[in-house]
């Protein structure tokens, strides 16, 4: 994109941010540079690069070009510092994780995250002598009472997934701020076409790129992206002491490329890399059919009558309804779930949809569905699953960019045979 006095508008950078045909032998679209490893003409220069003395890609564990025009349109399109991608959504949250935090830190996370994110938190880095406080994020006080000395990030989603709720963003960086901790905002299901978490006071954001961002369900990718806005040179982070003196304001970027990326590789194919940016440019078209198509289909749902409950933040009634319009400009996503008598009902309504894929993922272009209490939250007990607000005559829908008319039918066809 050519530099100019023009501030271009968020459907024009998604096509055009960090596009540069002279740059990259006149090609419109990302190169691919499947190369392990990077030829250097000097000793010295190599030497420079491996000592952060200069740029230059080394590795392609580390870094890549064709990720470095991703990592920068995906900056610009937050309005961040900088931005790092990983091979997956949950690698994402590893590596944000494991640069801010080491054995005997704290993390205070929502209790109704993802349920792999939730699994994360609750298991896994727990491992790693790293302890989660979880709490309601229905209200951001909430948050107050779990944070310690040893606290080194809060990490919330932008909509809980499945149970659909919408913390109050600002609030919540208000007490982050206060305490002098990072914000981390799981955007995934918003994108930043619905809300720039930044704006709200989100210092790292995440997204799991193999949603709505990549749009098509051909490959998995996530990013960290640092917005630019957190001192990383504060008393509850002197393990990033060496890293603030030398790099500033890039301490956490430099510090998880440089340890993370370098030791646990959690990086992303520069193929993957491509077929990201090719979805990317669609994100703003998608996003508007993915939420008008939601839009209706709840409206269909909450009028029928085998239907107990409709849970989707675009409904009137729905408790976190005006927050969700405040923060995500009147946009309310695609994902809803909805509650049938039983978890039989459910099986055989999900059986009997014709259009819609039973499968364990959202943001595609297809209508996607699933029964969550059975598949991706089969592990959890039943309290976690009343957290994340799942139960087991609840269906969870990703809706897709289908024609409106033909979802409802779908969906109308199967309810009528159960």
């Amino acid at each position: 994109m050519k530099k100019n006095k023009k501030a271009y508008h968020f459907e024009t950078q998604l096509i055009h941010a960090e596009n540069n045909p002279a740059k990259n032998r006149k090609a419109t679209t990302l190169p691919i540079y499947q190369s392990t490893a990077f030829k250097y003409e000097s000793s010295k220069n190599i030497s420079q690069v491996f000592n952060g003395e200069a740029a230059g890609d080394l590795y392609s564990r580390i870094s890549n070009p064709s990720l470095s025009i991703l990592e920068r349109k995906l900056t610009v399109l937050e309005d961040g510092l900088g931005a790092l991608l990983t091979g997956s959504g949950m690698a994402a949250i590893t590596a944000a994780v494991l640069t801010l935090a080491k054995s005997g830190h704290q993390l205070v996370a929502s209790n109704s995250l993802f349920g792999g994110t939730y699994s994360f938190f609750n298991k896994t880095i727990r491992e790693f002598g790293v302890e989660t406080t979880f709490v309601d994020p229905s209200s951001a006080s909430n948050f107050l009472g779990a944070i310690t000395n040893q606290t080194k990030a809060i990490f919330i989603e932008t909509i809980g997934n499945p149970k659909m709720d919408v913390p109050d963003i600002a609030a919540i960086a208000q007490i982050a701020a206060k305490f002098n901790l990072p914000l981390i905002v799981d955007s995934t299901v918003t994108t930043p076409q619905l809300v720039r978490p930044k704006v709200l006071g989100a210092n790292l954001v995440i997204h799991s790129i193999s949603k709505f961002i990549n749009g098509h369900g051909n490959c998995l990718g996530g990013v960290v992206v640092d917005c630019g806005n957190f001192d990383w040179s504060g008393k509850r982070f002197v393990h990033f002491k060496d890293y603030s003196q030398r790099y500033g304001r890039l301490a956490f970027l430099a510090k998880m490329r440089r340890e993370v990326f370098r030791d646990f590789g959690p990086c992303l194919a520069p193929h993957s890399a491509f077929l990201m940016d090719i979805g990317l440019e669609t994100l703003a078209l998608r996003m508007n059919k993915h939420c008008a198509n939601a839009q209706a289909l709840a409206e269909f749902l909450a009028k029928q009558p085998k239907v107990k409950a409709v849970n989707y933040p675009g409904l009137t009634d729905n408790k976190f309804h005006a927050l969700a319009a405040k923060q995500f400009n009147n946009c309310f996503g695609a994902v809803l779930t909805f509650r049938l008598k039983n978890q039989a009902q459910c099986f055989k309504l999900i059986d009997k949809l014709e259009l819609a894929y039973n499968l364990a993922n959202i943001g595609d272009a297809k209508t996607l569905v699933i029964h969550p209490a059975s598949t991706i939250c089969i592990e959890f007990t039943t309290a976690e699953r009343k957290n994340m607000g799942v139960t087991d005559d609840l269906v969870r829908v990703s809706v897709g960019i289908e024609h409106q008319a033909d979802i409802i039918d779908d969906f109308n066809q199967a309810l009528e045979a159960i």
